[in-house]
């Protein structure tokens, strides 16, 4: 039985592909540290899922502190890590930089020291789509430059894939970097637009649409996300035939994969799937951008594909009835 360490395990895509991978037949060793960025009661409950597999355990501490992964990694000689922990939220990290430092850039140093000394066969960090900032060509693309970061959540994960590639360079560590791109679905973090809009519409309160709606997002629903995930798992750097995108570097094993749905959808039209699926009109207060901000994303998934085959793409409204069935049933409402 092959051993899975998945930084973040509680967290919104940590607890999906956890559940994922021990169904796949996985023993999978989570690590996560319950923070209160948001309601560590949904933290708990998400691991709850997972406790009860004996397949499963969980190690409760920060990623950055120093010597814990080293230690879990001499224990456990993981065949795959699966790195999710991280301060997320652009507009966060505005206000409070500091944790985004320790979190992201000492929390990933920690990771791959840990890996330096005991290497799994892969290595995959979790990146963000707002690595492309200012960016303007669309779809984006893997190979496209990525030097103008909008927010310092972005360009902290941009340092994260710098920070990766040099070990996989020095080390020959196996390194897969995951550009997410706008993920919901049940679970989803209370943080995030999918939450809040749908909180608000069901009790009559107006959701603030930013840039007057003239947004379009790369909504990607957790459950093809951690499908895609789990594939990549076995199409380490390396592995692959050539012509296949062995590496997106001339002198590492390391890769960059956009994680998305590969359809911009107009926000508009998010709210109003919102909206039919839970019967409600919602009451927009339109606002200007946000700083940090951009106005749309759209993932070119042709890497993707190449690597893992044809993954499930569920459409927004789909998903969108997938996560509202959830949210009533955890909320009561």
């Amino acid at each position: 039985m092959r051993t899975a360490v998945v930084t973040g395990s509680a967290g919104f895509i940590g607890f999906h592909l956890s559940r994922r991978l021990l169904d796949q037949g996985w023993r999978v060793v989570g690590v996560d540290s319950h923070n209160d960025y948001y309601d560590p009661a949904l933290k708990a409950a998400r691991e709850a899922r997972l406790t009860p597999d004996p397949q499963f355990r969980v190690l409760r501490g920060t990623v950055e502190t120093p010597g814990l992964l080293a230690d879990l990694f001499a224990a456990e000689r993981p065949d795959a890590v699966i790195h999710l922990a991280a301060q997320a939220g652009v507009r966060h990290s505005i206000d409070t930089p500091r944790a985004y430092v320790q979190a992201n850039l000492l929390g990933t140093f920690e990771l791959l020291e840990a890996a330096r000394a005991h290497p799994p066969a892969h290595l995959l960090l979790a990146s963000t789509s707002s690595v492309y900032g200012a960016n303007t060509a669309m779809p984006y693309r893997e190979t496209d430059k990525a030097d103008t970061q909008m927010s310092f959540y972005a360009a902290t994960k941009k340092s994260t894939e710098a920070m990766a590639h040099s070990y996989a360079h020095l080390f020959g560590l196996p390194v897969t970097m995951l550009r997410f791109f706008t993920v919901y679905g049940p679970w989803g973090r209370p943080d995030m637009a999918p939450w809040l809009f749908t909180r608000a519409i069901l009790d009559g309160q107006p959701i603030r649409v930013f840039n007057h709606g003239r947004m379009q997002r790369d909504f990607t629903h957790v459950g093809d996300l951690s499908a895609a995930v789990a594939r990549l798992i076995d199409a380490a750097p390396g592995t692959v035939p050539a012509g296949a995108c062995d590496s997106l570097s001339p002198v590492a094993p390391f890769r960059v994969v956009n994680i998305g749905n590969g359809a911009p959808v107009q926000l508009g039209d998010f709210i109003a799937a919102i909206e039919a699926a839970t019967g409600r009109t919602a009451i927009r207060d339109l606002q200007p951008m946000q700083p940090g901000d951009v106005p749309a994303t759209w993932a070119d998934t042709t890497l993707l594909t190449a690597l893992t085959g044809q993954v499930p793409r569920t459409t927004v409204r789909q998903g969108v009835v997938d996560y509202v069935q959830w949210f009533r049933a955890y909320y009561g409402d």
